[in-house]
């Protein structure tokens, strides 16, 4: 039961970030409902997802395919483009703790000198966060291009 609870506050609290975060941008009011769905779903998919065992880093990218294969039918369906849904929707998934860590221990190298365990923990922090933030980039973007060029000429 408490795993239930643990992923339903995660999942309202995610929710109220991307729906935060569509605000502050002026998504249309009847968009608001899909970003909030959508920043709740890339969430909770990345939990379930690093629950079966997956790295963080093919969990994000999972979840970011996920909420590009579910904006790219909202926003055929609305006729709204599809940065809309999917800009406020990986939020969540955004590595803010890993980019913390790794500027908090360049930081730290500059100020106190610089020692190997110090570089260990910046290059660690520095490289899982650029992971992830590709990982989010190549996920939104594969659905759009295997959906949008489908059974469409290159030429």
């Amino acid at each position: 039961m408490e795993i239930f609870l643990e992923f339903g506050l995660k999942f309202i609290f995610a929710a109220f970030a991307a729906l935060g975060f569509a605000l502050v941008f002026n998504v249309p009011k009847h968009a608001l409902i899909y970003c909030f769905f959508g920043g709740a779903i890339s969430h909770t998919t990345k939990e379930v997802f690093m629950g079966f065992g997956f790295s963080i880093e093919l969990s994000t990218f999972f979840s970011a395919t996920i909420v590009g294969i579910i904006a790219l039918y909202f926003s055929r369906k609305n006729f709204i483009p599809r940065p809309v849904y999917t800009v406020a929707s990986i939020i969540p998934l955004i590595p803010g703790t890993f980019a913390f860590s790794a500027m908090i221990s360049l930081v730290d190298m500059n100020t106190h000198g610089v020692t190997p365990e110090m570089i260990n923990i910046f290059i660690e922090n520095f490289l899982k966060s650029i992971s992830i933030l590709g990982a989010i980039s190549f996920g939104i973007a594969i659905p759009s291009l295997y959906f949008l060029r489908y059974n469409r000429p290159i030429i």
